[in-house]
């Protein structure tokens, strides 16, 4: 739709002692970066916002105004002025994308702190073990949502309930002590057990079933979909305890 060529916008959000709504933010820096003559216009009480809704036959504020005719919410706006939309519910790669482009980062900066440069071999096994913490700390966020979820296709968890409430704490500890070298003899079985476990499950779910199911990897609020990144994730525990196991003496921390 094309927008007015008078370039003026009216917004209605909600400002109070209490709160300041942040669509309504949003709402008015994406009308000025577009280069909009904004009239703001506060809503400074809940009963003056209340009225409003009800003139309007609305549910939510902010509202945009644009040449007299009512534009909607930030979405709405958005889609107004030809601006991508996020779909809540869409699949996307985008939490793993980034938890993993983080621990690579750390991983390459406490290489270079410790040693001077990035291309070492610790770095690589901090890598994964700093992806193991940060993959147990997202489900460590809500750790019955993460076992309901992953109740859906973990086999031992299916016959077993408490070990989906289980495994973040383990993976969390096996990554800790990997980082620090410390008690191989519990990081190693525990990295082995619950990525063999992990690995075999996945495959039998997607691979075997072709079942499409949501992937507790990244918590158990995600819209990742189960397949290669969960698959990967425990791939990469069973390697790095292998590689624990068969290093060089005197390699490492």
């Amino acid at each position: 739709m094309a927008v007015s060529a008078a370039r003026k916008a009216e917004l209605y959000r909600m400002v109070t002692p209490e709160h300041t709504c942040p669509w309504g933010l949003k709402a008015l820096d994406l009308l000025k970066r577009e280069g909009f003559e904004v009239e703001d216009q506060h809503l400074k009480s809940r009963e003056q916002t209340d009225a409003f809704k009800a003139k309007h036959q609305v549910e939510t504020t902010p509202q945009t105004f644009i040449g007299g005719r009512r534009v909607g919410g930030y979405d709405e706006l958005r889609e107004y002025l030809g601006k991508e939309v996020k779909d809540k519910d869409a699949v996307t790669y985008i939490p793993v994308i980034a938890l993993f482009g983080m621990a690579l980062a750390m991983a390459l900066a406490a290489s270079w702190a410790a040693y001077g440069t990035v291309a070492t071999v610790v770095a690589a096994e901090w890598f994964v073990a700093f992806a193991m913490c940060l993959l147990a700390l997202q489900k460590l966020k809500d750790v019955d949502g993460f076992a309901t979820m992953f109740l859906n296709y973990d086999l031992l968890a299916q016959r077993w309930v408490p070990y989906a409430r289980v495994y973040p704490f383990a993976e969390g500890l096996a990554g800790v002590l990997m980082i620090s070298g410390a008690l191989m003899w519990v990081s190693v079985p525990v990295a082995l057990f619950i990525g063999g476990i992990g690995a075999v499950s996945v495959f039998k779910a997607v691979y075997v079933d072709r079942r499409e199911l949501k992937c507790a990897c990244v918590g158990g609020d995600s819209n990742v979909p189960l397949g290669f990144v969960s698959l990967t994730e425990n791939l990469m525990m069973v390697g790095m305890a292998v590689w624990m196991i068969l290093r060089p003496a005197g390699m490492g921390h």
